[in-house]
């Protein structure tokens, strides 16, 4: 049965979501949803900001968070048929990690689940099961079509995302591997359903959301598109791939940005988050910034936490099924089975990316290179059932069956088999009596998102007061791992034996290792690793995320937000109450009432594109410039960091147009006035000492140059691989800095660029000198306007919101600093981009004395 507000297919791939309906879903919303203690009328921004408490992981929780909804693919149910077969049967699935996670929430906390069953419920059926779920469990079922669930889950989640995700590319032959438009599409309306279900029971001031996994990336989009202020994180349970594989994906971008409407995304590992964070800066020019151990992005005005934090295992669990296992007798079976034989265990799930081949196949070769273990190791191999229809499945399990036969054949007698392949759905007891045995743990996957079988085992070994399994409680307990390094939980576990598992011999060598070793040995890392995995347990996982989520969306209830953008480039503008965009009445208005103006602009990202590669002025910006300097009202510049030979060519036809060339070094008043020098530094022989340093980085990173000014040395990586320049850039600044450090100059870096110039030359001087000159002359400035987009026109800005308390100007100026882009700024308006810039001051050029002057230019031109 089909959702009442599904729409076309095609819109919604194209991101074209409809307004969702106020009818039945808003009445169940109201019906639904629990009291709250108060509300508080306004906008959010308006209240009290001593009311936002800064929340570090280290500390526990002080913001009214009394509800969560938890957004996964499946609910943390099970679920079977009645006996008389009318109606279902539901229970917790204690090992769902989506039910774990609560112990980590505060226990006031309400907690929510959206998401599918795994079963198929009769459309007659699904009212009453959703009702009962949600009033029993606090569960909302998501039902999803047949074919959309084929197609969304089978289809796009496990043919294209998880190969993809585990740098698997489409390189086969077989046609469904490619990219299909048709399961995107399905995987938009998928997200879309589970985004309705959600929809009916949020209150969206209040509740928090977090989305788990890569089957519901673009949920975001469309929460963030209906709440613009819904306090939202994501975590990535699988690997992100590097850049150089994710940018294969056809529908990178639209991915890419749903993320980002999340107000903190979590990775396992920093690997993991490097890769994210790579292709936000190569896909959308997204710098990261680490502060005070947080890392987050800037991402129009708003900052996306990035948390990096591998998930943990739920003890209590793992120590009740150790009981359950004593009660059934499973060790003490177990150990007559294998009695004098060393145990070494894998246990996996079917699919192509576990290396449980290449597990056996170095176990093969162990055998051979170690024949003191033929007869005495035994590799027992448990897989568990494949969770859907995953690529190569088949042909990697008749590959698996084939090399066991192999082996046993070879190094087999009777009453020992050196492999025993277990391919069927193993009890969970069953799983724990094996733990508790096995001398050794492997995992060879050679590619994984986390894998929480290390720590299963680690806690097992353990062992529990009183049970059969720690018969011995007083003796030493000892574990050891082999472990592949491409896995989420390698890196938190520094004792175990890390393998490439390609490299078969050295697994094989490192499998005799780890049986071979001294109990001594086995006993300290044990203890180091179940010191971690008792201490970063799953409670201690969720509730640091969710005390970050906290954190990260506090910064955005002081903002003022909306909406800009369409299909998949949806996203939240936020911008601090006091930075406004520049309103052309409001500022007309002051400049006509004004008797003397100060009007200094910057050039490149200013008055001229940045993306331009003719750099010389238009026509239009010429006219507008003249107009404006001819008015006897204005003084009016232009601040650049360019040299003061193209800035004079350029600007001919401007006779009172004032020019700052080279950051200020250099100052003419007009075109017939005399240049200036501004800098006390007259010796350039630190030019000597930084020219060759920047000649060093230049040869070494391909699209970089050098430009040379008289005043300052600028290198600039715009045309060269942004990642590689970036990183150029650093190691150059450092360099630098060191070989300078005598001289009277400054190294900044700026916009894909590093400049040296000398200590006292910047923008706000030039501003401070042009406001104290007209002070002097008896023509203080009562209208001030200035405008730029980089770091350098910062000091302008600082100076300029200033300059009224240090009499520089009236103290009735109007003042009008204005940064080009919605970023942050010390100016207090903004304009989008050049054009509006160019706008702007055409509103202004009308108004000047000699505004016929613009018809004439146009007109001659």
């Amino acid at each position: 049965m089909m959702s009442r507000s599904y729409t076309n297919l095609l819109d919604l791939a194209s991101g074209n979501f409809p307004a969702m309906g106020s009818g039945s879903g808003r009445e169940f919303k109201e019906r639904r949803r629990m009291p709250r203690v108060m509300s508080v009328p306004g906008i959010v921004s308006e209240l009290d900001d001593d009311q936002a408490v800064s929340v570090s992981s280290d500390n526990p929780s002080t913001i009214s968070t009394d509800r969560i909804i938890i957004v996964a693919n499946q609910l943390p149910l099970k679920a079977k048929r009645r006996d008389d077969n009318k109606g279902w049967s539901f229970s917790w699935n204690e090992d769902s990690l989506l039910l774990q996670l609560k112990d980590g929430f505060p226990e006031e906390m309400e907690v929510l689940y959206v998401g599918s069953l795994r079963i198929d419920v009769d459309p007659a059926e699904q009212d009453d099961v959703s009702q009962y779920l949600l009033d029993k469990f606090k569960c909302v079922p998501t039902f999803l079509p047949p074919e959309t669930l084929s197609k969304f889950y089978d289809g796009f989640c496990k043919r294209q995302l998880w190969p993809l995700f585990h740098y698997k590319l489409p390189f086969s032959t077989d046609k469904s591997h490619r990219f299909d438009r048709t399961l995107w599409e399905a995987y938009v309306l998928a997200n879309k359903l589970f985004f309705q279900k959600v929809v009916e029971i949020i209150n969206p001031e209040d509740d928090y959301i977090w989305v788990h996994d890569y089957h519901l990336m673009v949920l975001p989009t469309f929460l963030r598109r209906r709440f613009n202020r819904v306090k939202m994180g994501f975590f990535l349970h699988s690997p992100f791939p590097s850049s150089e594989i994710y940018r294969t994906l056809p529908v990178r971008e639209e991915i890419m940005k749903a993320l980002l409407n999340s107000d903190i995304i979590g990775f396992h590992t920093f690997d993991y988050a490097r890769h994210f964070l790579s292709c936000c800066s190569r896909m959308l020019g997204l710098e990261y910034q680490s502060k005070r151990g947080y890392l987050g992005l800037e991402y129009y005005g708003r900052t996306i936490s990035i948390k990096i934090m591998p998930v943990g295992i739920q003890l209590g669990r793992i120590e009740s099924v150790m009981r359950m296992a004593d009660e059934e007798c499973k060790v003490r079976e177990l150990k007559q089975q294998f009695e004098g034989k060393t145990i070494l265990l894998g246990i996996d799930d079917m699919d192509i990316f576990k290396g449980i081949n290449l597990k056996i196949l170095a176990m093969e070769q162990m055998l051979k290179q170690h024949p003191k273990w033929q007869g005495r190791a035994v590799l027992v191999q448990i897989v568990n059932p494949a969770r859907g229809r995953g690529i190569h499945v088949d042909e990697i399990h008749t590959e698996i069956e084939e090399s066991c036969r192999r082996i046993n054949r070879v190094y087999g007698r009777p009453g020992y088999e050196p492999i025993v392949f277990i391919d069927r759905s193993v009890p969970i007891t069953e799983k724990v009596a094996f733990y508790s045995l096995a001398e050794c743990v492997i995992v060879t996957a050679v590619r994984d998102g986390m894998n929480l079988t290390p720590y299963e085992y680690i806690v097992c070994r353990q062992g529990i007061s009183g049970s059969e399994s720690s018969s011995n409680v007083n003796n030493p307990k000892k574990s050891m791992l082999v472990i592949s390094e491409f896995i989420g939980c390698s890196p938190s576990l520094s004792g175990a034996i890390r393998i490439n598992p390609w490299n078969v011999e050295s697994t094989a060598e490192a499998m005799n290792e780890a049986i071979s070793m001294g109990d001594d040995e086995k006993q300290l890392r044990h203890e180091k690793h179940y010191r971690y995995v008792s201490t970063h347990d799953v409670a201690y996982w969720s509730r640091s995320f969710l005390q970050d989520m906290e954190r990260a969306c506090t910064d955005l209830l002081r903002k003022r937000c909306w909406g800009i953008g369409l299909s998949f480039g949806f996203r939240v503008v936020a911008l601090d109450p006091n930075f406004k965009k520049l309103s052309i009445d409001a500022m007309v208005s002051a400049y006509k009432r004004s008797k003397s103006r100060a009007i200094l602009l910057d050039y490149d990202g200013t008055v001229m594109p940045q993306n331009s590669i003719n750099k010389s002025p238009s026509n239009e910006v010429i006219s507008i410039l003249e107009t404006l300097s001819l008015d006897p009202k204005n003084t009016v510049f232009i601040v650049s960091g360019r040299g003061r030979d193209s800035l004079s060519d350029w600007f001919t036809p401007c006779k009172k147009l004032g020019i700052a060339a080279e950051h200020g070094y250099f100052l003419r008043w007009s075109k017939d006035g005399e240049w200036e020098i501004c800098g006390n530094c007259s010796d350039f022989g630190w030019m000597q000492i930084a020219e060759p340093v920047m000649n060093l980085y230049t040869e070494a990173t391909d699209g970089s140059s050098i430009e040379r000014k008289e005043s300052a040395l600028v290198w600039q990586y715009r045309d060269a691989d942004l990642g590689f320049g970036s990183s150029q850039a650093k190691e150059m600044l450092d360099h630098l800095e060191s070989v300078l450090a005598n001289e009277p100059v400054s190294a900044k870096s700026g916009q894909f660029i590093v400049e040296v110039k000398p200590q006292d030359v910047s923008k706000g001087l030039v501003a401070e000198k042009i406001f104290s000159s007209l002070t002097e002359s008896g023509k203080q400035a009562d209208f001030v306007l200035c405008v730029g987009d980089d770091r350098s026109d910062e000091d302008m800005f600082e100076i300029v919101s200033s300059a009224i308390s240090r009499n520089i100007l009236s103290s009735n100026a109007s003042v009008f600093a204005c940064t080009v882009g919605q970023k942050p700024s010390k100016a207090k308006y903004y304009l989008d981009d050049t054009y509006e810039v160019i706008n702007m001051l055409e509103s202004l050029a009308e108004e000047s004395d000699s505004s016929p002057c613009i018809e004439e230019s146009r007109d001659s031109s």
